[in-house]
Protein backbone atom coordinates (compact mmCIF):
# COMPACT_ATOMS: atom_id res chain seq x y z
CA UNK A 1 0.00 0.00 0.00
CA UNK A 2 2.79 2.39 0.93
CA UNK A 3 4.39 1.76 -2.46
CA UNK A 4 0.95 2.08 -4.46
CA UNK A 5 0.48 5.98 -2.66
CA UNK A 6 4.18 7.01 -3.65
CA UNK A 7 3.55 5.64 -7.27
CA UNK A 8 0.39 7.74 -7.08
CA UNK A 9 1.93 10.94 -5.88
CA UNK A 10 4.74 10.54 -8.54
CA UNK A 11 1.99 9.94 -11.32
CA UNK A 12 0.35 13.72 -9.89
CA UNK A 13 3.43 15.32 -9.85
CA UNK A 14 4.43 14.47 -12.94
CA UNK A 15 0.76 15.87 -14.23
CA UNK A 16 1.70 18.92 -12.58
CA UNK A 17 5.02 19.23 -14.19
CA UNK A 18 2.96 19.30 -17.83
CA UNK A 19 -0.13 21.74 -18.34
CA UNK A 20 -0.81 20.74 -21.49
CA UNK A 21 -1.81 17.28 -19.56
CA UNK A 22 -3.75 19.02 -17.39
CA UNK A 23 -5.94 20.98 -19.50
CA UNK A 24 -6.58 17.85 -21.94
CA UNK A 25 -8.12 16.61 -18.69
CA UNK A 26 -10.08 19.55 -18.37
CA UNK A 27 -11.16 19.41 -21.83
CA UNK A 28 -12.71 16.20 -21.07
CA UNK A 29 -14.73 17.32 -18.45
CA UNK A 30 -16.76 19.94 -20.30
CA UNK A 31 -19.86 18.42 -21.64
CA UNK A 32 -20.24 17.53 -25.54
CA UNK A 33 -22.97 19.72 -25.98
CA UNK A 34 -21.02 23.25 -25.23
CA UNK A 35 -19.16 22.14 -27.88
CA UNK A 36 -21.81 21.64 -30.11
CA UNK A 37 -22.96 24.97 -29.18
CA UNK A 38 -19.38 27.07 -29.13
CA UNK A 39 -19.11 25.76 -33.32
CA UNK A 40 -22.49 26.79 -33.86
CA UNK A 41 -21.90 30.30 -32.41
CA UNK A 42 -18.04 30.34 -34.39
CA UNK A 43 -20.59 29.28 -37.66
CA UNK A 44 -22.83 31.89 -37.09
CA UNK A 45 -20.36 34.57 -37.09
CA UNK A 46 -18.65 33.59 -40.06
CA UNK A 47 -21.94 33.43 -42.11
CA UNK A 48 -22.51 36.69 -40.76
CA UNK A 49 -19.37 38.27 -42.24
CA UNK A 50 -19.01 36.16 -45.38
CA UNK A 51 -22.63 36.49 -46.36
CA UNK A 52 -22.22 40.81 -44.95
CA UNK A 53 -25.31 40.61 -42.51
CA UNK A 54 -26.24 44.02 -41.55
CA UNK A 55 -28.95 42.99 -39.01
CA UNK A 56 -27.32 44.17 -35.97
CA UNK A 57 -26.35 47.55 -36.98
CA UNK A 58 -29.75 47.76 -38.06
CA UNK A 59 -31.39 46.53 -34.90
CA UNK A 60 -29.04 49.49 -33.35
CA UNK A 61 -30.51 51.81 -35.22
CA UNK A 62 -33.97 51.04 -34.87
CA UNK A 63 -34.53 50.03 -38.19
CA UNK A 64 -34.96 53.18 -39.58
CA UNK A 65 -32.74 52.27 -42.45
CA UNK A 66 -30.48 54.86 -44.32
CA UNK A 67 -30.66 57.88 -46.44
CA UNK A 68 -30.73 57.62 -50.25
CA UNK A 69 -27.87 59.13 -51.41
CA UNK A 70 -28.23 61.72 -54.80
CA UNK A 71 -25.64 62.51 -57.22
CA UNK A 72 -26.92 64.81 -59.77
CA UNK A 73 -25.43 68.02 -61.04
CA UNK A 74 -25.59 71.51 -59.49
CA UNK A 75 -27.77 72.89 -61.99
CA UNK A 76 -30.41 69.56 -62.97
CA UNK A 77 -33.32 70.80 -63.49
CA UNK A 78 -34.66 67.25 -63.26
CA UNK A 79 -33.66 67.08 -59.54
CA UNK A 80 -34.87 70.29 -58.70
CA UNK A 81 -38.05 69.93 -60.96
CA UNK A 82 -38.50 66.06 -60.51
CA UNK A 83 -36.53 64.55 -58.04
CA UNK A 84 -37.23 66.88 -55.24
CA UNK A 85 -40.70 66.17 -55.08
CA UNK A 86 -40.06 62.22 -54.83
CA UNK A 87 -40.84 61.37 -51.45
CA UNK A 88 -39.50 57.48 -52.13
CA UNK A 89 -36.47 58.79 -53.38
CA UNK A 90 -35.95 61.74 -50.65
CA UNK A 91 -36.68 59.08 -48.14
CA UNK A 92 -35.02 56.35 -45.84
CA UNK A 93 -34.43 52.56 -47.35
CA UNK A 94 -34.47 49.90 -44.98
CA UNK A 95 -34.48 46.09 -45.70
CA UNK A 96 -36.44 43.35 -44.77
CA UNK A 97 -35.03 42.17 -41.45
CA UNK A 98 -35.04 38.62 -42.06
CA UNK A 99 -33.38 39.75 -45.49
CA UNK A 100 -30.60 41.93 -44.35
CA UNK A 101 -27.96 40.45 -46.27
CA UNK A 102 -27.16 41.27 -50.14
CA UNK A 103 -26.59 37.86 -50.76
CA UNK A 104 -29.82 36.52 -49.00
CA UNK A 105 -31.90 39.21 -50.61
CA UNK A 106 -30.52 38.52 -54.69
CA UNK A 107 -30.92 34.25 -53.91
CA UNK A 108 -34.57 34.87 -52.46
CA UNK A 109 -35.51 37.28 -55.44
CA UNK A 110 -34.32 34.31 -58.00
CA UNK A 111 -35.99 31.32 -56.06
CA UNK A 112 -38.71 32.80 -54.61
CA UNK A 113 -39.49 37.02 -55.04
CA UNK A 114 -43.08 36.92 -54.26
CA UNK A 115 -44.32 37.85 -57.71
CA UNK A 116 -48.25 39.09 -57.87
CA UNK A 117 -50.15 36.56 -60.30
CA UNK A 118 -51.39 37.48 -63.66
CA UNK A 119 -51.12 36.54 -66.98
CA UNK A 120 -49.43 38.44 -70.30
CA UNK A 121 -50.58 39.38 -73.77
CA UNK A 122 -48.31 37.59 -75.86
CA UNK A 123 -47.15 39.94 -78.88
CA UNK A 124 -44.61 38.70 -81.59
CA UNK A 125 -42.12 41.49 -83.47
CA UNK A 126 -40.18 40.38 -86.26
CA UNK A 127 -37.13 42.28 -87.08
CA UNK A 128 -35.88 43.20 -90.53
CA UNK A 129 -33.07 40.90 -90.33
CA UNK A 130 -35.36 37.97 -89.62
CA UNK A 131 -35.33 37.89 -85.63
CA UNK A 132 -38.36 37.56 -83.35
CA UNK A 133 -39.06 39.00 -80.41
CA UNK A 134 -41.59 38.30 -77.73
CA UNK A 135 -43.51 41.79 -76.26
CA UNK A 136 -45.45 40.97 -73.15
CA UNK A 137 -48.09 43.06 -72.36
CA UNK A 138 -49.37 43.96 -68.85
CA UNK A 139 -52.59 46.50 -69.63
CA UNK A 140 -54.33 49.09 -66.94
CA UNK A 141 -57.33 47.06 -67.44
CA UNK A 142 -56.22 43.61 -67.06
CA UNK A 143 -55.40 44.62 -63.17
CA UNK A 144 -58.22 46.24 -62.65
CA UNK A 145 -60.50 43.43 -61.92
CA UNK A 146 -62.73 43.84 -64.55
CA UNK A 147 -62.83 40.61 -66.79
CA UNK A 148 -64.85 42.75 -69.57
CA UNK A 149 -61.41 44.63 -70.05
CA UNK A 150 -59.29 41.55 -70.74
CA UNK A 151 -60.16 41.44 -74.89
CA UNK A 152 -59.71 44.79 -75.22
CA UNK A 153 -56.62 46.43 -76.99
CA UNK A 154 -54.61 49.94 -77.39
CA UNK A 155 -56.46 51.99 -79.70
CA UNK A 156 -53.84 54.50 -81.95
CA UNK A 157 -54.74 57.23 -80.43
CA UNK A 158 -54.29 56.06 -76.87
CA UNK A 159 -52.71 59.27 -74.62
CA UNK A 160 -51.77 56.35 -71.53
CA UNK A 161 -48.07 56.06 -71.27
CA UNK A 162 -46.57 52.71 -71.84
CA UNK A 163 -43.82 51.97 -69.84
CA UNK A 164 -41.01 49.49 -72.44
CA UNK A 165 -38.60 47.30 -69.87
CA UNK A 166 -35.33 45.72 -70.56
CA UNK A 167 -35.11 42.22 -69.17
CA UNK A 168 -31.14 41.00 -67.25
CA UNK A 169 -29.46 38.61 -68.40
CA UNK A 170 -31.42 35.16 -69.15
CA UNK A 171 -34.28 37.24 -67.78
CA UNK A 172 -37.20 37.38 -69.19
CA UNK A 173 -41.16 38.42 -68.34
CA UNK A 174 -41.87 35.74 -66.10
CA UNK A 175 -38.52 36.58 -63.66
CA UNK A 176 -40.52 37.68 -60.09
CA UNK A 177 -38.62 41.37 -59.92
CA UNK A 178 -39.95 42.04 -63.43
CA UNK A 179 -43.67 40.70 -62.29
CA UNK A 180 -43.58 42.78 -59.61
CA UNK A 181 -42.68 46.23 -61.75
CA UNK A 182 -45.10 45.32 -64.32
CA UNK A 183 -47.98 44.55 -62.00
CA UNK A 184 -47.32 47.97 -59.47
CA UNK A 185 -46.91 49.90 -62.80
CA UNK A 186 -49.93 48.83 -64.53
CA UNK A 187 -51.93 49.78 -61.55
CA UNK A 188 -51.04 52.79 -61.21
CA UNK A 189 -52.87 53.19 -64.32
CA UNK A 190 -49.96 52.71 -67.12
CA UNK A 191 -49.49 50.21 -69.92
CA UNK A 192 -46.20 48.19 -69.31
CA UNK A 193 -44.49 46.07 -72.43
CA UNK A 194 -41.87 43.50 -71.78
CA UNK A 195 -39.35 43.54 -74.16
CA UNK A 196 -37.65 39.91 -74.23
CA UNK A 197 -34.63 39.34 -75.69
CA UNK A 198 -34.22 37.09 -78.52
CA UNK A 199 -34.21 33.32 -77.71
CA UNK A 200 -36.56 34.10 -74.41
CA UNK A 201 -39.51 33.99 -73.34
CA UNK A 202 -40.24 30.63 -75.48
CA UNK A 203 -39.46 31.95 -78.50
CA UNK A 204 -36.41 30.53 -80.96
CA UNK A 205 -34.14 32.27 -82.49
CA UNK A 206 -35.02 33.04 -86.07
CA UNK A 207 -31.95 34.44 -87.44
CA UNK A 208 -27.88 34.24 -86.66
CA UNK A 209 -28.42 37.60 -84.91
CA UNK A 210 -28.30 36.83 -81.05
CA UNK A 211 -28.29 39.41 -77.99
CA UNK A 212 -25.70 40.92 -75.58
CA UNK A 213 -24.76 43.47 -73.55
CA UNK A 214 -24.16 45.92 -75.89
CA UNK A 215 -26.70 45.08 -79.07
CA UNK A 216 -28.98 47.94 -79.01
CA UNK A 217 -30.50 47.46 -82.06
CA UNK A 218 -33.59 44.92 -80.69
CA UNK A 219 -34.74 48.03 -78.28
CA UNK A 220 -34.22 51.22 -80.97
CA UNK A 221 -36.59 49.34 -83.34
CA UNK A 222 -38.93 48.45 -80.68
CA UNK A 223 -39.34 51.78 -79.34
CA UNK A 224 -39.60 53.36 -82.82
CA UNK A 225 -42.27 50.49 -83.51
CA UNK A 226 -44.31 51.53 -80.40
CA UNK A 227 -43.71 55.23 -80.93
CA UNK A 228 -45.23 54.78 -84.67
CA UNK A 229 -48.07 52.63 -83.88
CA UNK A 230 -49.08 54.82 -80.66
CA UNK A 231 -47.84 58.25 -81.43
CA UNK A 232 -50.13 60.28 -78.69
CA UNK A 233 -48.93 57.81 -75.64
CA UNK A 234 -45.55 58.65 -74.13
CA UNK A 235 -42.91 56.45 -73.75
CA UNK A 236 -40.41 55.65 -71.25
CA UNK A 237 -38.05 52.97 -70.88
CA UNK A 238 -36.87 50.65 -67.74
CA UNK A 239 -33.54 48.83 -68.00
CA UNK A 240 -32.54 46.10 -65.29
CA UNK A 241 -28.72 44.81 -65.24
CA UNK A 242 -28.05 44.41 -68.28
CA UNK A 243 -30.93 45.63 -69.66
CA UNK A 244 -29.96 48.87 -68.05
CA UNK A 245 -26.46 48.37 -69.54
CA UNK A 246 -28.51 48.15 -72.85
CA UNK A 247 -30.72 51.44 -72.45
CA UNK A 248 -27.94 53.46 -71.22
CA UNK A 249 -26.10 52.32 -74.46
CA UNK A 250 -28.58 53.04 -76.41
CA UNK A 251 -29.80 56.33 -75.19
CA UNK A 252 -25.83 57.75 -75.43
CA UNK A 253 -25.92 56.66 -79.04
CA UNK A 254 -28.82 58.21 -80.02
CA UNK A 255 -28.84 61.50 -77.70
CA UNK A 256 -31.67 63.31 -78.27
CA UNK A 257 -33.17 61.50 -81.95
CA UNK A 258 -34.80 59.24 -79.29
CA UNK A 259 -38.68 58.83 -78.70
CA UNK A 260 -38.09 58.07 -75.45
CA UNK A 261 -39.93 61.01 -72.56
CA UNK A 262 -37.68 59.33 -69.55
CA UNK A 263 -36.11 56.93 -68.27
CA UNK A 264 -34.86 54.52 -65.12
CA UNK A 265 -31.62 52.32 -65.01
CA UNK A 266 -31.29 49.83 -62.46
CA UNK A 267 -28.26 48.10 -61.11
CA UNK A 268 -26.23 48.58 -64.24
CA UNK A 269 -22.95 46.61 -64.63
CA UNK A 270 -21.61 50.04 -66.40
CA UNK A 271 -18.08 48.81 -67.02
CA UNK A 272 -18.30 45.15 -68.06
CA UNK A 273 -14.44 44.90 -67.95
CA UNK A 274 -14.56 45.78 -64.23
CA UNK A 275 -17.12 43.83 -63.57
CA UNK A 276 -15.04 40.86 -65.12
CA UNK A 277 -12.37 41.54 -62.52
CA UNK A 278 -14.44 41.91 -59.26
CA UNK A 279 -16.73 38.98 -60.18
CA UNK A 280 -13.73 36.76 -60.07
CA UNK A 281 -12.51 38.20 -56.93
CA UNK A 282 -13.47 36.57 -53.90
CA UNK A 283 -15.66 33.29 -53.36
CA UNK A 284 -19.17 33.89 -52.82
CA UNK A 285 -18.75 36.33 -56.11
CA UNK A 286 -17.21 32.96 -57.84
CA UNK A 287 -20.80 31.42 -57.20
CA UNK A 288 -22.53 33.75 -58.79
CA UNK A 289 -20.17 33.90 -61.77
CA UNK A 290 -20.75 29.87 -61.98
CA UNK A 291 -24.36 30.30 -61.23
CA UNK A 292 -24.75 32.76 -64.22
CA UNK A 293 -22.48 30.71 -66.77
CA UNK A 294 -24.75 28.11 -65.84
CA UNK A 295 -27.95 30.21 -67.01
CA UNK A 296 -26.00 31.23 -70.27
CA UNK A 297 -25.29 27.41 -71.16
CA UNK A 298 -28.89 26.45 -70.39
CA UNK A 299 -29.78 29.55 -72.97
CA UNK A 300 -27.46 28.23 -75.53
CA UNK A 301 -28.50 24.58 -74.56
CA UNK A 302 -31.91 26.01 -76.26
CA UNK A 303 -30.48 27.11 -79.45
CA UNK A 304 -27.64 24.53 -79.66
CA UNK A 305 -28.45 24.17 -83.67
CA UNK A 306 -27.54 27.75 -84.21
CA UNK A 307 -24.57 27.82 -81.73
CA UNK A 308 -23.13 24.82 -82.90
CA UNK A 309 -22.86 26.51 -86.39
CA UNK A 310 -21.55 29.63 -84.92
CA UNK A 311 -19.50 29.33 -81.73
CA UNK A 312 -17.76 26.83 -80.56
CA UNK A 313 -20.07 24.29 -78.78
CA UNK A 314 -17.63 22.35 -77.06
CA UNK A 315 -15.89 25.76 -75.29
CA UNK A 316 -19.46 26.63 -74.29
CA UNK A 317 -20.10 23.30 -72.13
CA UNK A 318 -16.66 23.27 -70.79
CA UNK A 319 -17.40 26.88 -69.78
CA UNK A 320 -16.74 27.31 -66.08
CA UNK A 321 -17.23 31.51 -65.87
CA UNK A 322 -19.08 33.99 -68.20
CA UNK A 323 -15.66 34.91 -69.30
CA UNK A 324 -15.43 31.70 -70.95
CA UNK A 325 -18.86 31.48 -72.41
CA UNK A 326 -18.16 35.21 -73.46
CA UNK A 327 -14.99 34.20 -75.19
CA UNK A 328 -16.70 30.49 -76.74
CA UNK A 329 -20.22 32.05 -78.06
CA UNK A 330 -20.56 35.89 -77.85
CA UNK A 331 -17.22 36.45 -79.41
CA UNK A 332 -17.60 34.78 -82.42
CA UNK A 333 -21.17 35.25 -82.85
CA UNK A 334 -20.53 39.19 -82.48
CA UNK A 335 -17.15 38.57 -84.17
CA UNK A 336 -15.12 40.34 -81.21
CA UNK A 337 -11.44 40.22 -81.49
CA UNK A 338 -11.01 39.23 -77.82
CA UNK A 339 -12.96 39.38 -74.93
CA UNK A 340 -11.54 42.55 -73.73
CA UNK A 341 -12.61 44.23 -76.89
CA UNK A 342 -16.41 42.77 -76.12
CA UNK A 343 -16.75 44.52 -72.85
CA UNK A 344 -14.71 47.59 -73.90
CA UNK A 345 -17.36 48.24 -76.75
CA UNK A 346 -20.08 47.30 -74.90
CA UNK A 347 -20.23 48.67 -71.42
CA UNK A 348 -22.86 51.96 -71.30
CA UNK A 349 -19.89 54.24 -69.09
CA UNK A 350 -18.72 55.56 -71.86
CA UNK A 351 -21.75 56.85 -73.23
CA UNK A 352 -23.06 58.70 -70.06
CA UNK A 353 -21.99 61.53 -71.20
CA UNK A 354 -24.46 61.79 -74.43
CA UNK A 355 -27.36 60.68 -72.40
CA UNK A 356 -29.93 63.57 -73.39
CA UNK A 357 -32.94 62.85 -71.96
CA UNK A 358 -34.21 62.07 -67.80
CA UNK A 359 -32.40 59.10 -66.74
CA UNK A 360 -32.59 58.10 -63.29
CA UNK A 361 -29.91 55.80 -61.97
CA UNK A 362 -30.30 53.67 -59.15
CA UNK A 363 -27.72 51.24 -57.60
CA UNK A 364 -27.16 49.50 -54.46
CA UNK A 365 -23.52 49.89 -52.78
CA UNK A 366 -23.27 46.19 -51.64
CA UNK A 367 -24.27 44.55 -55.38
CA UNK A 368 -22.56 41.61 -54.88
CA UNK A 369 -22.85 41.23 -58.76
CA UNK A 370 -22.50 44.88 -60.65
CA UNK A 371 -19.62 46.29 -58.06
CA UNK A 372 -19.41 50.05 -56.67
CA UNK A 373 -16.31 50.38 -58.50
CA UNK A 374 -17.84 50.12 -61.71
CA UNK A 375 -20.45 53.34 -60.55
CA UNK A 376 -19.74 56.48 -63.35
CA UNK A 377 -19.68 58.98 -60.54
CA UNK A 378 -18.00 61.91 -62.43
CA UNK A 379 -19.67 61.33 -65.43
CA UNK A 380 -23.23 61.18 -63.88
CA UNK A 381 -22.45 64.36 -62.08
CA UNK A 382 -21.21 66.32 -65.11
CA UNK A 383 -24.81 65.11 -67.20
CA UNK A 384 -27.67 67.18 -66.35
CA UNK A 385 -30.14 65.15 -66.99
CA UNK A 386 -29.04 62.04 -65.12
CA UNK A 387 -29.58 61.49 -61.41
CA UNK A 388 -27.78 58.86 -59.51
CA UNK A 389 -29.73 57.37 -56.33
CA UNK A 390 -27.59 55.02 -54.29
CA UNK A 391 -28.06 52.92 -51.18
CA UNK A 392 -26.19 51.36 -48.80
CA UNK A 393 -27.84 48.23 -48.91
CA UNK A 394 -30.65 46.27 -51.63
CA UNK A 395 -28.18 43.70 -53.00
CA UNK A 396 -28.73 43.13 -56.64
CA UNK A 397 -32.31 43.69 -58.25
CA UNK A 398 -33.63 42.61 -54.91
CA UNK A 399 -34.55 46.22 -52.31
CA UNK A 400 -36.82 43.84 -50.48
CA UNK A 401 -38.89 46.08 -47.76
CA UNK A 402 -41.35 45.64 -45.15
CA UNK A 403 -41.69 42.83 -42.53
CA UNK A 404 -43.23 40.05 -45.14
CA UNK A 405 -40.48 41.43 -48.05
CA UNK A 406 -43.80 41.57 -50.28
CA UNK A 407 -42.72 45.11 -52.17
CA UNK A 408 -39.49 46.28 -54.02
CA UNK A 409 -38.13 49.34 -52.88
CA UNK A 410 -36.89 50.02 -56.98
CA UNK A 411 -40.16 49.41 -57.77
CA UNK A 412 -41.70 52.38 -56.01
CA UNK A 413 -39.05 54.65 -56.61
CA UNK A 414 -39.23 53.96 -60.55
CA UNK A 415 -43.12 54.49 -60.57
CA UNK A 416 -43.07 57.64 -58.59
CA UNK A 417 -40.49 59.21 -60.31
CA UNK A 418 -41.44 58.28 -63.50
CA UNK A 419 -44.87 59.76 -62.73
CA UNK A 420 -44.28 62.82 -61.37
CA UNK A 421 -41.88 63.27 -64.84
CA UNK A 422 -45.23 62.72 -66.76
CA UNK A 423 -46.99 65.23 -64.75
CA UNK A 424 -44.07 67.74 -65.40
CA UNK A 425 -42.42 70.18 -68.68
CA UNK A 426 -39.38 67.97 -68.61
CA UNK A 427 -40.55 65.05 -70.36
CA UNK A 428 -38.41 64.71 -73.27
CA UNK A 429 -39.66 65.33 -76.93
CA UNK A 430 -37.94 63.78 -79.62
CA UNK A 431 -35.91 66.31 -82.22
CA UNK A 432 -36.40 65.14 -85.92
CA UNK A 433 -32.94 64.78 -87.47
CA UNK A 434 -31.80 63.80 -90.98
CA UNK A 435 -29.21 60.86 -90.02
CA UNK A 436 -31.15 58.71 -87.01
CA UNK A 437 -28.21 55.84 -87.11
CA UNK A 438 -26.38 55.15 -83.50
CA UNK A 439 -23.95 57.58 -82.57
CA UNK A 440 -20.80 56.28 -80.47
CA UNK A 441 -19.44 58.39 -77.55
CA UNK A 442 -15.93 58.27 -79.08
CA UNK A 443 -17.31 59.27 -82.74
CA UNK A 444 -16.77 56.17 -83.96
CA UNK A 445 -18.72 53.22 -85.97
CA UNK A 446 -16.23 50.33 -84.64
CA UNK A 447 -18.80 48.57 -82.06
CA UNK A 448 -22.05 49.61 -83.90
CA UNK A 449 -22.60 46.86 -85.91
CA UNK A 450 -21.80 43.48 -83.21
CA UNK A 451 -23.48 41.21 -85.43
CA UNK A 452 -22.91 40.57 -88.95
CA UNK A 453 -24.82 38.17 -91.58
CA UNK A 454 -23.50 35.68 -93.23
CA UNK A 455 -24.79 34.70 -96.75
CA UNK A 456 -24.83 31.08 -97.98
CA UNK A 457 -21.74 31.41 -99.92
CA UNK A 458 -19.30 32.61 -96.85
CA UNK A 459 -19.89 36.68 -97.82
CA UNK A 460 -20.26 38.78 -95.09
CA UNK A 461 -22.57 41.99 -94.05
CA UNK A 462 -22.69 44.14 -91.33
CA UNK A 463 -26.55 44.98 -90.89
CA UNK A 464 -26.35 48.67 -89.39
CA UNK A 465 -23.85 49.89 -92.29
CA UNK A 466 -26.66 49.26 -94.53
CA UNK A 467 -28.39 52.18 -93.34
CA UNK A 468 -25.84 54.68 -93.40
CA UNK A 469 -24.99 53.56 -96.80
CA UNK A 470 -28.81 54.10 -98.36
CA UNK A 471 -28.83 57.87 -96.41
CA UNK A 472 -25.36 58.54 -98.11
CA UNK A 473 -26.63 57.25 -101.71
CA UNK A 474 -29.97 59.63 -100.90
CA UNK A 475 -28.05 62.12 -100.49
CA UNK A 476 -25.78 62.00 -102.95
CA UNK A 477 -28.60 61.11 -105.48
CA UNK A 478 -30.77 64.29 -104.03
CA UNK A 479 -27.94 66.80 -104.72
CA UNK A 480 -27.66 65.65 -108.33
CA UNK A 481 -31.29 65.87 -109.03
CA UNK A 482 -31.27 69.63 -107.67
CA UNK A 483 -27.86 70.10 -110.27
CA UNK A 484 -30.10 68.63 -113.04
CA UNK A 485 -33.07 70.29 -112.31
CA UNK A 486 -30.46 73.64 -112.12
CA UNK A 487 -29.22 72.79 -115.61
CA UNK A 488 -33.02 72.06 -116.58
CA UNK A 489 -34.07 75.28 -115.67
CA UNK A 490 -30.96 77.22 -116.93
CA UNK A 491 -32.04 75.64 -120.91
CA UNK A 492 -36.01 76.33 -120.63
CA UNK A 493 -35.11 80.30 -119.83
CA UNK A 494 -33.02 80.12 -122.96
CA UNK A 495 -35.88 78.32 -124.28
CA UNK A 496 -39.13 79.95 -122.83
CA UNK A 497 -40.52 81.08 -126.07
CA UNK A 498 -40.24 77.55 -128.07
CA UNK A 499 -41.28 75.13 -125.81
CA UNK A 500 -44.17 77.29 -123.46
CA UNK A 501 -46.67 76.53 -126.46
CA UNK A 502 -45.38 72.40 -126.47
CA UNK A 503 -45.39 72.20 -122.74
CA UNK A 504 -49.27 73.38 -122.85
CA UNK A 505 -50.12 70.34 -125.13
CA UNK A 506 -47.80 67.56 -123.91
CA UNK A 507 -44.87 67.25 -121.12
CA UNK A 508 -43.62 64.77 -123.05
CA UNK A 509 -41.41 66.53 -125.62
CA UNK A 510 -40.74 69.29 -123.22
CA UNK A 511 -38.72 66.97 -120.86
CA UNK A 512 -36.95 65.57 -124.20
CA UNK A 513 -36.64 68.61 -125.46
CA UNK A 514 -35.17 69.47 -122.38
CA UNK A 515 -32.92 66.43 -122.35
CA UNK A 516 -31.40 67.41 -125.68
CA UNK A 517 -29.97 70.95 -124.48
CA UNK A 518 -29.05 70.05 -121.25
CA UNK A 519 -26.48 67.65 -123.28
CA UNK A 520 -25.34 70.14 -125.78
CA UNK A 521 -24.98 73.19 -122.73
CA UNK A 522 -22.88 70.97 -120.71
CA UNK A 523 -20.73 70.65 -124.23
CA UNK A 524 -20.35 73.98 -124.46
CA UNK A 525 -19.30 74.26 -120.95
CA UNK A 526 -16.36 71.20 -120.44
CA UNK A 527 -16.04 73.07 -116.91
CA UNK A 528 -19.30 71.37 -115.62
CA UNK A 529 -17.76 68.01 -115.76
CA UNK A 530 -15.75 69.37 -112.28
CA UNK A 531 -18.98 70.16 -110.53
CA UNK A 532 -20.41 66.53 -109.29
CA UNK A 533 -16.72 65.52 -108.34
CA UNK A 534 -16.96 69.11 -106.04
CA UNK A 535 -19.81 68.24 -104.49
CA UNK A 536 -19.43 64.62 -103.53
CA UNK A 537 -15.62 66.48 -102.17
CA UNK A 538 -18.22 68.77 -100.17
CA UNK A 539 -20.47 65.86 -98.96
CA UNK A 540 -18.00 63.72 -97.71
CA UNK A 541 -16.32 66.96 -95.92
CA UNK A 542 -19.64 67.33 -94.38
CA UNK A 543 -20.17 63.44 -93.84
CA UNK A 544 -16.85 63.56 -91.80
CA UNK A 545 -17.24 66.84 -90.59
CA UNK A 546 -13.37 67.79 -91.72
CA UNK A 547 -12.74 70.75 -93.78
CA UNK A 548 -11.48 69.81 -97.30
CA UNK A 549 -8.88 72.07 -96.48
CA UNK A 550 -7.31 70.05 -93.93
CA UNK A 551 -6.87 67.30 -95.68
CA UNK A 552 -5.15 68.77 -98.56
CA UNK A 553 -3.17 69.98 -95.90
CA UNK A 554 -2.66 66.71 -94.70
CA UNK A 555 -1.47 65.67 -98.32
CA UNK A 556 0.68 67.83 -98.68
CA UNK A 557 2.54 67.32 -95.28
CA UNK A 558 2.85 63.77 -95.78
CA UNK A 559 3.87 63.73 -99.37
CA UNK A 560 6.36 66.81 -98.90
CA UNK A 561 9.81 64.22 -98.22
CA UNK A 562 9.23 61.92 -101.09
CA UNK A 563 7.71 64.96 -103.92
CA UNK A 564 10.91 67.20 -102.45
CA UNK A 565 13.61 64.39 -102.67
CA UNK A 566 12.26 64.05 -106.33
CA UNK A 567 12.35 68.20 -106.80
CA UNK A 568 15.77 68.06 -105.87
CA UNK A 569 17.46 65.26 -107.70
CA UNK A 570 15.76 66.90 -110.70
CA UNK A 571 17.14 70.23 -109.74
CA UNK A 572 20.53 68.98 -108.92
CA UNK A 573 20.87 67.47 -112.80
CA UNK A 574 20.27 70.98 -113.94
CA UNK A 575 22.45 73.42 -111.82
CA UNK A 576 24.86 70.25 -112.71
CA UNK A 577 24.89 71.74 -116.29
CA UNK A 578 24.21 75.48 -115.76
CA UNK A 579 26.98 76.59 -113.27
CA UNK A 580 29.77 75.54 -115.29
CA UNK A 581 28.93 77.80 -118.28
CA UNK A 582 28.33 80.79 -116.08
CA UNK A 583 31.36 80.55 -114.46
CA UNK A 584 33.44 80.16 -117.73
CA UNK A 585 31.55 83.21 -119.28
CA UNK A 586 32.45 85.15 -115.84
CA UNK A 587 36.30 84.23 -115.95
CA UNK A 588 36.73 85.30 -119.82
CA UNK A 589 35.60 88.39 -119.04
CA UNK A 590 37.62 89.15 -116.96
Amino acid sequence: MVMDRSQVEIEEQGLGANPYGLLLKALTLIPSWHYFLAFLILSLLFLYNFLEFHFLQDLFSGFRGHPVSLTYNPCSVIHDAVVSNCRVLRGRYCATPWLSSPHVQTVFLNFNGRPPVFSYRRQLFYTSDGGTIALDWLMKCDVSGGALHMNSSISRNETTPIMVVVPGLTSDSSSAYLKHLAFNTAKHGWNVVISNHRGLGGVSITSDCFYNAGWTEDVRVVINHLHKEYPKAPLFAVGTSIGANILVKYLGEDGENVPVAGAVAISSPWDLLIGDRFICRRLVQKLYDRALTIGLQGYAQLHQPLYSRLANWEGIKKSRSIRDFDCHATCLVGKFETVDTYYRRCSSASYVGNVSIPLLCISALDDPVCTREAIPWDECRANKNIVLATTKHGGHLGFFEGITASGLWWVRATVEFLDVLHSSPYMHVQKKMQNSGPHSALDSTIDQGPYVNIAEDGMVAAMCNEQNKDDSIEEISELQNIHYEKDNKMVSDAKQDECSTKAKDDSFPVIADTTKHATSVQDVKPLDVISPIRRCLDLLSRQNRCSIWLLAYIAIITSWPLVGSAVSIVFKKKLRYVLPAAFFRKHSVK
